[in-house]
Parts: structure tokens; sequence; C-alpha cells
């Protein structure tokens, strides 16, 4: 008997070619779209990304990460916390090219890749900078923060807060545990000069997870230790 053929498994992301990808992010798509393909050829072997991830880049991670630009200004500077592969900082960047965007990555083989891709995508608002949070404190002063997947909310009040401007907002990709999360840092938010936080359920492309986005607004500028 011969051997039994199986067939090939496909890797291929659905969302790719889509589109209503396309229509959703508009004159943003092409750095999108660039940022994407470098993802899928390089992100695997830098440590960026897992290989099961490749197949819904798009849903998973780069939609996501858009989800959080509705809640961001159009001018100003926006701080990216601990950008990694630069989710959501480098997207946020191609759909808010009117603001300044300050991806925030402590490792340098990662502030490598985010200086990389930000050059080669032609994204002039993006300044890379290696350090954490605390390194910056007193240096940048931001009109937002944004996060995702990095620490529990208690922890961002503290490292976030002080890169706000009174009346800044920071805006986190949280999951499905957001409320949670929520009341557990409400008292810590609030020591800290934190108004009420929002939990905001976000949408982007029909069929697509949609996301949960955590808000809160600094409107005191009080000591943080």
């Amino acid at each position: 008997m011969g051997e039994t053929e199986t067939e090939p498994i496909d890797d291929s992301d659905p969302l790719d070619g889509d589109p209503r990808v396309e229509a959703y992010f508009g004159d943003a798509f092409p750095a999108v779209k660039g940022f994407h393909d470098l993802l899928v050829r390089e992100g695997v072997l830098r440590g960026l990304v897992g290989p099961r991830e490749v197949p819904r880049l798009w849903g998973r991670h780069i939609l996501n990460s858009a989800a959080v630009v509705p809640f961001l200004p159009e001018t100003g500077r926006i701080i990216d916390l601990g950008s990694g592969a630069g989710l959501p900082g480098i997207v946020v960047a191609a759909m808010r090219p009117g603001a300044e965007v300050v991806l925030l990555e402590p490792m340098e083989r990662r502030t490598d890749w985010l200086t990389e891709v930000s050059e080669e995508l032609g994204l002039r608002n993006v300044v890379v900078h290696r350090g954490r949070a605390q390194d910056v404190q007193g240096d940048l002063i931001a009109d937002a923060v944004t996060v995702r997947a990095v620490a529990s909310l208690d922890k961002l009040y503290r490292w976030a807060f002080p890169l706000l401007r009174k009346g800044g907002a920071l805006v986190a990709l949280k999951g499905g545990k957001a409320e949670e999360e929520v009341e557990a840092a409400r008292h810590v938010g609030r020591k800290l000069g934190g108004g009420q936080a929002e939990v905001i359920t976000a949408s982007t492309v029909e069929g697509v997870e949609e996301t949960r986005v955590v808000r809160v607004v600094r409107e005191a500028v009080t000591s943080v230790r």
C-alpha cells in the first residue's frame, strides 16, 4: 500500500485581502498592510509573534490594536507603553498621522525592530525610545497613553499617570476581565488622580471579535509613589 497523502494545513489569514479591512483603515491601509507583511515575514524569526499568531494577525492583533484609535486624540503626543512588536503603537501611528507617537520599549532588539519598521513604512510621526515608563517620568508628557497586554491596571496607573498631562487619558486594551481589573484598581486610580474608568466595547470589522477598552482620564496631578 502506498503512503496516504495528507491535506496541507491552511495557515493563511482569512482576513488577508478582505476589502472590508482596507475600507476600515482607509488612508492608513498601505502603512498598516506593510506592517502586517513585515510581521508575516520577520515576526516569528525575530521572536516578536508566535507561529500560531501569523494566520490571525489581522483579527487578533492588528484590528484589535486599531480598536483603540477612536479614543485617542488626532494631534498632540501619544505614548505607547511596552510597544513590543508595535501593537498598538505602529497601528496608532499609521491611523493618527497628525499626532507624535512615542514607542516606549525597554528591549533593544525590539526598539531596533520598531525603528526599522517606522522607517520602512515612512511613519515620520514615530519616535522610538528605549526605556521604561519610570525612566521618562518628568521628561515626557503626553495627551494619551496606550498599552496592550503589558500589566494589570493598578500597575498601569502608576506607570502611565506620571506621563499624562491633566486631562490626558490612559487608554488600555484589555480582555474579558476588564471590569474586574477596574474594580480592583479603583482605589489606586483615585489616589493617583484618575477619574472614573470607562469600559468600552469597541468593534472594527464585522465578524471580528470585539475589543474591550479601558479609558481613564487623569483629572488631578498628584505625586506617584
